[in-house]
């Protein structure tokens, strides 16, 4: 397969939810597509979908360093050595109280949230310097406004990943790369629990959203010049609040979030 002179996007976390809708999106609008997860049922139905000669899968562990070298020489080849958008999308969460979590969860979450994404950026720079107008998105969270509870080292690594875009955006200015990220709310994605979707409010910060409208936002993203993009946008006020008043959002969620049960993967 070849990108034949096709705009590219390299998408971690394709084979089912943001990541999917996001391969979809692009391959639509005529873009070479490389889709990697651990997933591989889904990247072989994501493979059938886009068609051979539109695409690259292959199954990628993001915390492998060599693995992840590996996927970007086979990416590198199907484009000339270019890349237009690193989409760092992959992610896992695994819920609970923090006292009751663990440990090898909490190791694992940080390992595919946190270092996978910093593997990614680091491994990748060679090809989006080498590619003029080239952005690195990744997925943050809702949970990166304010830390949220029985989510705790998830929600910490998305303020991670937020922040490294932020420094990122400073930095990567010299390469004339674009950098930001997308804060999605509670996105109906295989990630969340059994029920969540049917249990959540109808409207609202956190009612329910299709993982498409996550992918138009790296649409949008690509051809504008905005650092940190909300789904829903609204969310841009609980970011505001949990800065100048943090006390009172933590209150507010002392109270819970009942649609997500104590196993709730995420909510972004």
């Amino acid at each position: 397969m070849s990108a034949n002179g096709r705009k590219a996007i390299f998408i971690t976390g394709a084979a089912s939810g943001m990541g999917r809708e996001t391969a979809r999106l692009f391959h639509a609008k005529g873009w070479f597509v490389g889709g990697f997860d651990v997933n591989d049922a889904g990247l072989a139905t994501l493979k059938q979908e886009l068609g051979a000669d539109n695409c690259l899968v292959r199954r990628l562990d993001v915390t492998d360093r060599q693995d992840y070298a590996a996927a970007l020489e086979a990416f590198g080849a199907a484009t000339g050595g270019t890349m237009d958008i690193l989409y760092n999308n992959a992610g896992i969460g695994r819920g609970g109280p923090f006292a009751d979590q663990p440990f090898e969860d909490v190791l694992a979450v940080v390992n595919v949230n946190l270092i996978g994404v910093l593997i990614g950026i680091h491994s990748a720079l060679p090809l989006l310097k080498a590619t003029p107008g080239s952005m690195c998105f990744t997925t943050s969270s809702s949970s990166a406004t304010f830390g949220m509870p029985d989510i705790a080292v998830y929600s910490a690594t998305k303020h991670a990943v937020k922040g490294l875009s932020e420094a990122l955006s400073v930095e990567f200015k010299a390469y004339g790369i674009k950098v930001a990220d997308v804060l999605p709310g509670l996105i109906d994605t295989p990630i969340l629990p059994p029920g969540a979707v049917a249990n959540a409010p109808k409207e609202g910060l956190f009612r329910a959203i299709p993982p498409m409208e996550v992918a138009k936002v790296v649409w949008e993203a690509y051809h504008a010049d905005t650092l940190h993009w909300y789904v829903p946008p609204e969310l841009v006020e609980l970011d505001k609040a949990a800065t100048l008043t943090p006390e009172a959002v933590r209150d507010q969620f002392a109270g819970g979030m009942p649609f997500l049960n104590p196993d709730a993967a995420s909510v972004g």
